[in-house]
């Protein structure tokens, strides 16, 4: 089944779009199959998880942090993940630079954007970001590739559809910018309810866990 679900999703998405496999719970062989089909960026939430994941597969891929990091798990994500995509604080950045400095790393970051400014979400405020980008700009080891962000978990993926316009607006100013050690190139939006309306906002990267895993156990 996961083979299938794959296999359709990697034929419909536009070539521009990179398909990023949600892994949280998942299989060792849930996660292989996709890798068989074809996929070749995978999500994971928490760090200790993602670390069983990870030393269990017998493939290359790339690994992304998409879930809310702590800052004492930052440098066991430094070590783990090829992308942080789930920066969304000064106080974190400066953690992030520390970790890597040690283990002589440098590592690409997504800022996380809650577009909705909803209370009980992480991210960063939309009138923050630039603040934030431009302090990531001077971390030597750090490389801001661009922006994530959830949108509202309504359920109804129309209604996500401001809050993933609002995010790319975000992402083009920042990209007019040109702020160094800072390539623009990864919005991140949209997951298995929503991908086709964060991709008609600009999308270039989709995080999907049930359409093609199947539902959650």
């Amino acid at each position: 089944m996961v083979m299938r679900n794959a296999e359709r999703l990697l034929k419909e998405l536009p070539p521009n779009v990179t398909l990023l496999a949600a892994a949280k719970t998942r299989t060792v062989e849930e996660v292989q199959a996709a890798y068989d089909a074809g996929i070749r960026f995978f999500g994971h939430n928490y760090v200790q998880e993602a670390q069983a994941m990870i030393t269990a597969v017998n493939f290359k891929a790339e690994w992304h942090m998409i879930g809310h990091l702590q800052r004492n798990k930052a440098g066991g994500a430094v070590t783990l993940f090829d992308m942080i995509e789930s920066l969304d604080s000064i106080r974190l950045a400066n953690e992030l630079e520390k970790r890597c400095a040690e283990q002589n790393k440098t590592i690409e970051v997504l800022i996380e954007v809650n577009s909705g400014a909803e209370e009980d979400k992480t991210g960063t405020l939309p009138n923050d970001v630039n603040a934030l980008a431009e302090t990531v700009s001077g971390l030597p080891h750090l490389r801001l590739a661009g922006l994530m962000t959830m949108g509202p978990l309504s359920g109804e993926a129309e209604l996500a559809r401001p809050y993933f316009r609002k995010t790319r607006e975000l992402f083009e100013l920042l990209r007019k910018n040109k702020l160094p050690n800072c390539e623009m190139r990864v919005l991140s939006m949209g997951m298995s309810g929503s991908y086709r309306v964060a991709i008609e906002e600009g999308a270039t990267m989709v995080r999907i866990g049930t359409l093609l895993f199947g539902p959650r156990a």
